[in-house]
């Protein structure tokens, strides 16, 4: 029995000015439920590629040919979670807001459902009694909250532009871990953007590697790691040390 996917991009072109192509021609599906991992160095057209699902693109930035289709709402985890926040507005009272007015309930109900969010995410208890700026909180801590604004949203598809590069690697263990966890419990799908193989194995069931704006392969993610077509693909396989345990594989990629 096959399913529909919940988001289809065809032959998506991305131009700068219409002239300067950055995404070329990038077509790809995701099912529900399922994790993707959009993969390759920086410039290789991965934000951009997210920003257009989202229909966020940059100022000067314009879709000049192709489509995305998507049958499910769509949030996204920004890379700078001090940047994707308010710094004048307490965070408690920033996320109450986006659940007031995305999931239509009352404030009081929309304090409660934005607290136990936060709780679930793994925020000090301390914020029912004292809301905090983000300045306040530490990297991981604004990431969860992000995290946190994007799950209000309810969404079918969490976008995520790589969330975890500023943060040290006991906190990228434990944001994975959170939104592993939550995906399995909420069911969303998930494009994850990266240029960390590391990370995009062990969170993804499928890769994209883009390369210059281009699609150079994709496929199922243990066996494009055991048996990459292209030599960028091992590239960035070679950069990421060390190199994570595949399930099922008894071993790491190579």
């Amino acid at each position: 029995m096959t399913t529909q996917p919940v988001l289809e991009l065809e032959k998506l072109t991305l131009a700068a000015s219409s002239t300067e192509i950055l995404v070329n021609s990038v077509s790809f599906s995701l099912e529900r439920g399922e994790s993707l991992g959009l993969v390759g160095e920086s410039g290789s057209g991965k934000s951009l590629t997210l920003r257009a699902i989202l229909g966020l693109l940059p100022r000067g930035v314009e879709q000049t040919g192709g489509t995305v289709r998507s049958k499910v709402s769509s949030a996204m985890v920004f890379q700078d979670p001090r940047g994707a926040l308010d710094p004048l507005c307490p965070v408690v009272k920033q996320l109450t807001e986006v659940v007031y007015y995305r999931q239509r309930t009352s404030h009081k109900a929309a304090r409660r459902i934005a607290l136990e969010l936060l709780e679930r995410l793994g925020l000090p208890a301390s914020l029912k009694t004292t809301d905090r700026y983000p300045g306040q909180l530490s990297g991981g801590q604004c990431q969860r909250v992000v995290i946190a604004l994007a799950l209000a949203c309810k969404p079918g598809i969490l976008l995520c532009d790589e969330p975890t590069t500023a943060l040290d690697v006991t906190v990228q263990r434990q944001i994975i871990d959170t939104i592993t966890s939550l995906q399995q419990e909420l069911g969303f799908a998930m494009v994850f953007v990266t240029h960390n193989l590391a990370i995009a194995a062990n969170l993804c069931s499928r890769l994209v590697v883009m390369k210059q704006g281009r699609i150079i392969e994709q496929g199922e993610t243990h066996s494009l790691l055991r048996h990459p077509a292209e030599a960028y693909t091992q590239m960035l396989m070679d950069s990421v040390l060390p190199l994570p345990e595949l399930e099922g594989g008894g071993g790491s990629w190579k």
